[in-house]
């Protein structure tokens, strides 16, 4: 191949790009003059989103695909395609394709299976369209919910999105197609939780809560590609950071696949770092940096990178061995096989398939959570107070007859859809208040929106109140409606100041709850909000964490009794300091400090934390060893019986403690879990072996270490449960650790 031949394979053009809407950061700041036809000479490494960025259906959006690719192939003497990636966070993002939950309730299932299977369909509709890569998933660990993408992310702790995220990785590549880490790294840890702002993370923060997840991903998956992140790192920006990229992703972790830029990440090393004097600069530095592929289209890689090459500002070698990954992937691919051509994919007859429908069902009614329910009011249709066939219900906020803020900010009908007012939304998902009407048909429901999600006309709070005396119970609705870029109040680009409901929902929920007879607060959001001082007025409150196309049915089953509510806590929910949020992952210093500091960082509802319509127990800890080597392991045994009327699903969770160790740890931090059915009066046996491994930590050398010492082990049903714990001494030398230690805990579960 020729320079210009290899230089090519590196780049990436987006047809439809000049048309489409507010879809990506600055779109508009990078539109660029060559066409599609200009870009593709000698070769083509990526195709960007043909499917989503416009309205297509599936048919109209393969032929397409396979137009492009033709041409790509005809430009091109070896008759090379491009790589065709596209977004598939909540799906395969585009028109007509079934709109899964959003990654923060996938978190709130502790489900990785499931997570898994979802990803497996999701990848099987790409891989028939012929889309080869998707940008998924997110393994950001949350650090400020403040931050617009935590709807993105798997939660605030590493060990649960180490797990969830490797499911995904795995089923969506199970489909061929390539999944895609993001975002490389400490994007989520930004200053005061703006969107592209520099990381406040230092080195043992960065080495033992962010990172794990990816290395994770590559070293069990192997995941196939990893897109750098926007954000800075004490001044170096993750882009043209050799050390992140090369050292530690490929020598050390020894990750074989192809790095992409996030969407004109090379470009802002110039524009908005001011690292670089201009494009071709930036591009040179990505480059040696470890960057493969530049996305969403080239600026300076292609021919630039090629004539840099020649002039000998670029190694001819840095070329090659960029242009070499991407072939390697083309080839696992099979995009270079004699047999292949364009038009061999066949569209599948429906992107939102029964069998999608029902995985995503699945999924939305695993991941509502019942924060409070001391009152007894839930179910609705079988509570202590005399409610089992409510009569009147009064359905009151913002968010209960809105399709749209079911959706995270990646889903086809947030993220492109606002840009095609006319269109239909293109998959049938009813309301909440749809789903409420159609699971209590005898009941007169009475709808009041009270308030808009954004702004501050109070006009309609009057006739909520109203209705809430009225009605038997009160189903208040408040929480986001996701969009990007400042078009939403959750998603990309959407970062708030203070954990404050938006707008006057505030006021609309102190008012409802204050007039209801009987009050059930339902948050249906993108993040955590401060609700601990609405939740002590509602008889009972539940989250949805934007739960996707059949989330408000099965959050209507919830409220019935139908579902038997499962969901447990990714992140916390914050108490009454809206203000200055910090994650469960905490050394004591963070905690509440009396006489110290007048802020009580304390949640309302701790991490891991989640009701049933039935109670559970943890009784008769033991572990085998007392005392095992830095090497060892031990197993750690507790029962758990449903102790209540109702069959059930316990999520018993496994926490370590490091009481004296040479660098502050956190109180607690999760190593371990599962979910068990179990009938009413059941017992089951839950059984973890854990790895002296994943005791370890990063010392003050920046090394990974086991220690020797005591730590507590506690089987619990959240983070502040005291549960049942045990002590351990791990005995001998301190032990380093690398890439290849134990990273997970088995678990086995006894049945009944």
């Amino acid at each position: 191949m020729t320079r210009s031949e290899k230089a090519r394979q590196l780049g990436s053009s987006w047809p439809g790009h000049d048309t489409a809407g507010d879809v990506a950061p600055m779109q508009e700041t990078f539109r660029r003059a060559e066409t599609f036809e200009e870009a593709i000479v000698h070769g083509l490494g990526h195709l960007t989103r043909v499917f989503g960025t416009a309205p297509v259906t599936a048919e109209s959006g393969r032929e397409r695909l396979a137009a492009l690719q033709e041409q790509v192939v005809a430009a091109n003497r070896f008759g090379i395609p491009a790589i065709a990636h596209e977004e598939c966070l909540t799906g395969f993002t585009t028109w007509q394709a079934t709109v899964y939950p959003t990654s923060l309730a996938w978190a709130a299932t502790w489900d990785p299976e499931l997570v898994g299977l979802m990803a497996a369909a999701i990848g099987t509709d790409m891989a028939k369209v012929g889309v080869h890569q998707g940008l998924a998933p997110v393994l950001d660990v949350v650090r400020d919910y403040r931050w617009g993408r935590v709807e993105e992310t798997l939660g605030e702790d590493p060990h649960l999105v180490s797990e969830l995220g490797l499911s995904y990785v795995r089923g969506l590549q199970s489909a061929g197609v390539v999944a895609t880490l993001k975002h490389f790294a400490g994007y989520s840890a930004s200053r005061s939780a703006r969107n592209h702002a520099p990381a406040a993370v230092g080195a043992r923060e960065l080495a033992d809560v962010i990172l794990p997840p990816f290395e994770k991903a590559v070293v069990h998956g192997p995941v196939g590609s990893v897109m750098n992140a926007y954000n800075e790192i004490d001044g170096i920006p993750c882009g043209p950071d050799e050390e992140l990229l090369t050292r530690l992703l490929r020598e050390t972790w020894g990750f074989e696949g192809t790095v992409v830029s996030d969407y004109w990440a090379i470009a802002f090393l110039a524009s908005m770092h001011n690292i670089a004097p201009d494009v071709l600069a930036a591009a040179q530095a990505a480059l040696h940096a470890g960057i493969d592929v530049e996305l969403p289209n080239t600026s300076g890689y292609g021919e630039p990178l090629n004539e840099m090459v020649q002039d000998g500002r670029v190694p001819a070698q840095l070329l090659d061995r960029a242009a070499l990954r991407v072939l390697t992937q083309k080839v696992q691919l099979g995009l270079l096989d004699p047999d292949w051509h364009p038009r061999q994919y066949q569209a599948p007859a429906d992107f939102d398939s029964p069998h999608n429908r029902a995985t995503a069902g699945r999924l939305a009614e695993e991941s509502v959570i019942l924060l409070d329910n001391s009152s007894g009011i839930l179910p609705l249709t079988g509570g202590p107070d005399g409610l089992d066939v409510p009569r009147t219900i009064a359905v009151i906020g913002p968010a209960a007859d809105e399709a749209r803020c079911l959706f995270g900010c990646y889903s086809f009908p947030n993220h492109v859809l606002p840009h095609h007012p006319d269109l239909a939304l293109g998959v049938d998902a009813p309301t909440v208040l749809d789903a409420i009407r159609r699971e209590f048909p005898d009941a007169a429901v009475h709808h009041e929106i009270g308030c808009q999600i954004t702004g501050d006309d109070r006009g309609g709070i009057e006739a909520a109140v109203a209705a809430a005396r009225e009605a038997d119970p009160t189903i208040l609705v408040v929480g986001d409606r996701s969009g990007m870029f400042g078009h939403g109040t959750s998603g990309e680009g959407c970062d708030v100041a203070t954990l404050e409901l938006p707008g006057v929902q505030e006021e609309l929920t102190d008012a409802v709850l204050a007039a209801a007879r009987a009050s059930v607060l339902l948050v249906v959001s993108g993040r955590p909000y401060a609700i601990g001082r609405h939740a002590r007025h509602a008889e009972a409150t539940v989250q949805a964490f934007f739960p996707g196309q059949e989330g408000a049915a099965a959050i209507a089953g919830v409220l019935s009794g139908r579902v038997e509510p499962s969901g447990r806590l990714p992140v916390q929910i914050p108490g009454d300091n809206a203000g200055q949020p910090g994650t469960y992952l905490a050394p004591p210093l963070a905690l509440k400090s009396d006489g110290v500091s007048n802020i009580d960082p304390t949640p309302a509802f701790p991490f891991g934390h989640g009701l049933g319509y039935t109670t559970f127990t943890v009784e008769v800890l033991s572990t085998d060893e007392p005392v095992i080597p830095v090497d060892g392991s031990v197993r750690i045994s507790a029962t758990v019986t449903n102790t209540g009327t109702r069959p059930g699903t316990a999520v018993p969770q496994l926490y370590l403690s490091d009481p004296v160790a040479s660098v502050t740890r956190p109180l607690r931090r999760l190593v371990g879990f599962t979910r068990v059915a179990l009938e009413a009066g059941q017992t089951s046996t839950i059984r973890f072996r854990l790895d002296a491994d994943l005791t370890g930590f990063t010392g003050r050398d920046l090394r990974r270490r086991v220690e020797p010492g005591h730590i507590v082990l506690t089987v619990a049903q959240n983070a502040a449960d005291p549960g049942l714990s045990a002590e351990v001494l791990r005995q001998g030398a301190v032990r380093i650790l690398d890439h290849t230690r134990s990273m997970s805990t088995p678990v086995s579960v006894s049945r009944p």
